[in-house]
């Protein structure tokens, strides 16, 4: 399988980041993994990291719901007013240990490519790069 040239892992807390770091890394889906503890830290990321067109913008961003400093609900608002040359071609996907249905409204409105209940798995991965990458992974 073709690599992502880059992923970014965004949740407060730590245990979550490191099981996800090893999933990803062991199914080999990106040559670097960026992470973030909350949504501040990731728009940081994003800002040096897609400021242009380079193969250290993630192409997928995991993203947390429910986190302190900055939620999911505010990185992506405040990621929207980005002037980014690749916003477009970015794939958010944010997780959650459930789907409150105030939750799954709001993000509607929103540019994401979808939600994933926690924790995440091979599974799980495997679709997000089907549906929007047009890769597979490895059986």
């Amino acid at each position: 399988m073709q690599k992502l040239t880059c992923a970014l892992l965004v949740d407060d807390d730590s245990t979550t980041n490191y099981l996800n770091q090893l999933l990803i890394n062991r199914l080999q889906i990106t040559d670097k993994l960026l992470v973030a503890l909350n949504g501040q830290e990731a728009l940081e990321l994003v800002k040096i990291h897609c400021n242009e067109a380079t193969p250290d913008c993630p192409a997928l961003i995991l993203l947390d719901v429910k986190m302190p400093v900055m939620d999911g609900f505010q990185f992506l608002e405040a990621y929207n007013e980005l002037p980014l040359p690749e916003k477009d071609a970015i794939i958010i996907v944010m997780l959650t240990t459930s789907l409150h249905p105030q939750d799954v409204d709001r993000v509607q409105g929103l540019n994401i490519a979808g939600f994933l209940n926690k924790p995440l798995t091979k599974e799980k991965l495997n679709d997000v790069l089907k549906n929007h990458f047009d890769r597979h992974l490895p059986e």
